[in-house]
């Protein structure tokens, strides 16, 4: 039986949606197809550490994905094998040692709004991870809703080697939850580098590729989340995200919203309608 149709007096606002396939950033490699944005820190050389400029092109761009209207889902990696080695020690570390105060925290709340932009932005982003990844570079992939990697895959909170707590940019809140408490402690206390196998056993790696897949798996995972119902997927997101500091009771009630707000969608009702007629839905995102 077909649900009815609702008859909805469509209040006409101007829309506030942007596009972003002609974005052109100015630290970090921009390509967005069929739906799928792909973020690439381009500095090879280096194994691709981040400066204060990147930290904050990137945390606006995060920022900007909110009203993106042709970005569904959003890659992140790194060039040449790496995914990034972290804060770039000469162009960030050594200017904080000179730094005060006020200007040390005013760097250390931009590279959390980093991780903020990144957990606010709607679209899942997926870490396609290979080699390097430590400090900064182990948070943006912590920061990230999946994470593919390699078996050569290093991960590494090091903040700890250079007389800096474990607690940077969200790591004592996210990672626990991520890998669990003994995991994480063990981690930010020691500095060591997490394997790859253990990244897959503990959890922080969906999965494992050889080096050469890693991009073609993370793209095949990307358009298939990119085909599916966008609004549900962001507000899948933001439930994963808000819960955490929700009672149980709580979390019901919200997912209960969450999902009356879903089934006004038109993707619902495609569903249905495919359904109904032995078809696979195409979603269109509203």
């Amino acid at each position: 039986m077909k649900p009815p149709q609702r008859e909805l007096n469509r209040l006409e606002l101007p829309s506030h949606g942007r596009t972003l396939a002609e974005f052109e950033p100015q630290h970090f490699g921009w390509e967005v197809e069929d739906g799928v944005a792909t973020i690439t820190l381009n500095r090879p050389e280096r194994k691709n550490p981040l400066t204060f400029d990147s930290y904050a092109e990137l945390r606006d761009t995060f920022r900007a994905l909110v009203y993106a209207s042709d970005v569904k889902v959003v890659i992140l990696r790194g060039a040449g094998g790496n995914f990034c080695s972290g804060g770039d020690v000469f162009e960030i570390i050594g200017p904080l040692v000179q730094a005060d105060m006020p200007g040390l925290l005013n760097f250390t709340r931009m590279t959390g709004d980093l991780v903020k932009a990144m957990r606010g932005c709607p679209q899942p982003i997926i870490a396609a991870v290979d080699g390097v990844c430590a400090g900064a570079g182990a948070i943006l992939a912590m920061a990230s809703d999946l994470r593919l990697g390699t078996p050569d895959t290093k991960t590494a909170f090091l903040f700890n080697r250079v007389g800096l707590a474990g607690c940077d940019m969200g790591a004592c809140a996210i990672l626990p939850r991520i890998i669990g408490q003994g995991r994480a402690s063990e981690m930010l206390y020691r500095g060591r580098s997490m394997t790859a196998e253990e990244g897959q056993q503990w959890g922080f790696y969906n999965t494992l590729h050889e080096n050469e897949q890693l991009l073609p798996e993370a793209q095949k995972l990307a358009a298939e989340i990119a085909a599916g119902p966008t609004f549900a997927h962001a507000m899948t997101k933001k439930m994963l995200w808000q819960e955490w500091n929700m009672s149980l009771d709580e979390a019901i009630e919200a997912e209960a919203q969450a999902q009356a707000i879903c089934m006004m969608t038109n993707d619902y009702t495609r569903a249905f309608e495919a359904f109904a007629q032995k078809q696979r839905p195409v979603f269109e995102g509203d």
